[in-house]
């Protein structure tokens, strides 16, 4: 079955860095669309980021300017590199595949940033 297995989350202080990783197996990791998600206590999930399978990125207003997202597909892997970090970004980041025939999710890796 497909498994994307989400690295990389930690605690880190106000305007520190940090870089989350997700592994895909299992799909034919150049055909999807790879997308970052993220859930804060007590709120819903939301859009952070996607790298389309065509080479285009889209970002959501909040982490634009701070939050990179690359993807290596020899490597079936994608990264989401956040730098300025603020406590706002405290909360479980998801990474999601889109494929022709479905989505598939990571378990998340939890963020806090906090002093």
């Amino acid at each position: 079955q497909v498994q994307l297995v989400e690295s990389g989350g930690g605690l880190v202080q106000p305007g520190g860095s940090l870089r989350l990783s997700c592994v895909a197996s299992r799909i034919i990791f150049s055909s999807h669309t790879m997308g970052w998600y993220r859930q804060a206590p007590g709120k819903q999930r939301e859009f952070v980021a996607t790298f389309t399978n065509r080479g285009s990125t889209n970002y959501a207003d909040s982490v634009k300017g701070r939050f990179t997202m690359s993807r290596d597909n020899a490597k079936n892997t994608v990264y989401l590199q956040m730098n300025s970090l603020k406590p706002e970004d405290t909360a479980v980041y998801y990474c999601k595949a889109q494929g022709p025939i479905g989505a598939y999710w990571g378990q998340g890796t939890q963020v806090t940033v906090s002093s």
